[in-house]
C-alpha cells in the first residue's frame, strides 16, 4: 500500500466517524430546547449579577447537552468531534487570535449598530456579574470565559463545523457554521461579534482537528469584552 492510497483510506475513515447532518439536528433541537426553558426561566432572576453568571453558567451546559445529544446518535469515540490533544503553539495562536477578535469584533459591532441603529447592550447581566466583587468576578470568569467557550466550541465547533467541513467546500462551512452560531446569540449587537469569533475558531477547527484552540480564543475573547473592557472604562471615568 502506497502512502497516497493509505492518506485517502485514512481520511475516508476520519469522515466516516465526523458528525453529519443527524448530529446537527439531534443536537440543534437539544439547544433549542435549553434556549425555550432558559428565556423562560432566566427572567425569574431579579439580580442582575446573577442572572450573568447563570446566564453564561447555562450557556456552556446547553452546549454540552447538545453536543451529548448529538453524540448518541452513532456512539464512538469524542475524538470524532474534535474533543482531542491540540499542540501548544496552536493552543497560543487561539489565545493571539482571540485578542484579534475582540478588535475585530467591537468593529463589527460599530458597523452593525450605524446600520441597524440599535444600541442596546445585551451584556449588563454579564457586566454586572464581573462587577460584583471579587466572587463575582471569579465566577463570571469560570462560567463566560471556560465553562462557556468549552460548551459552545464543543457543539458549534465540534459538531456544526466539523460536519459542515466534511461535506462543503471550506469557504462555505466555515461562513454557515459561523451564521448558524452568530443568529444563536440573537438579533442584537452581540450577533456580529458572535459571527467573528465563529469564523476564527471554525478556522482554527480546520486548520488544528480539535475545539481547544478555539476554545482559549473564545475564553480571551469573553474575558476582554465582559471583565478587561468594562474594567478599564470603569477606571477612566471615576
Amino acid at each position: 500500500m502506497n502512502t497516497a492510497t493509505a492518506e485517502r483510506r485514512t481520511k475516508a475513515a476520519t469522515r466516516s466517524q465526523a458528525p453529519g447532518w443527524l448530529e446537527i439536528l439531534a443536537g440543534g433541537g437539544a439547544y433549542l430546547g435549553c434556549m425555550v426553558l432558559v428565556y423562560a426561566l432566566l427572567p425569574l432572576v431579579q439580580d442582575d449579577a446573577v442572572a450573568g453568571i447563570v446566564g453564561f453558567l447555562v450557556s456552556g451546559i446547553m452546549g454540552i447537552i447538545a453536543l451529548a445529544v448529538a453524540a448518541l446518535v452513532r456512539i464512538r469515540g469524542l475524538a470524532a468531534f474534535g474533543i482531542r490533544r491540540a499542540k501548544v503553539r496552536h493552543l497560543l495562536a487561539g489565545a493571539g487570535l482571540g485578542l484579534i477578535a475582540v478588535v475585530l469584533g467591537i468593529i463589527a459591532s460599530s458597523a452593525y449598530t450605524m446600520l441597524s441603529g440599535d444600541t442596546q447592550n445585551v451584556q449588563t447581566d454579564y457586566q454586572a456579574g464581573a462587577a460584583a466583587g471579587l466572587l463575582g468576578l471569579v465566577l463570571t470568569f469560570t462560567a463566560g470565559s471556560i465553562i462557556t467557550p468549552i460548551g459552545e466550541e464543543a457543539f458549534f465547533r465540534g459538531v456544526v463545523a466539523n460536519a459542515l467541513l466534511n461535506r462543503f467546500p471550506a469557504w462555505i462551512a466555515i461562513i454557515a457554521s459561523a451564521a448558524i452560531f452568530a443568529v444563536a446569540h440573537g438579533i442584537n449587537t452581540v450577533l456580529p461579534v458572535a459571527f467573528v469569533v465563529g469564523i476564527l475558531t471554525a478556522l482554527l477547527y480546520r486548520r488544528t482537528g480539535s475545539i481547544w484552540p478555539g476554545v482559549v480564543l473564545h475564553g480571551v475573547n469573553n474575558a476582554t469584552a465582559t471583565i478587561v473592557i468594562p474594567h478599564i472604562l470603569t477606571a477612566t471615568t471615576t
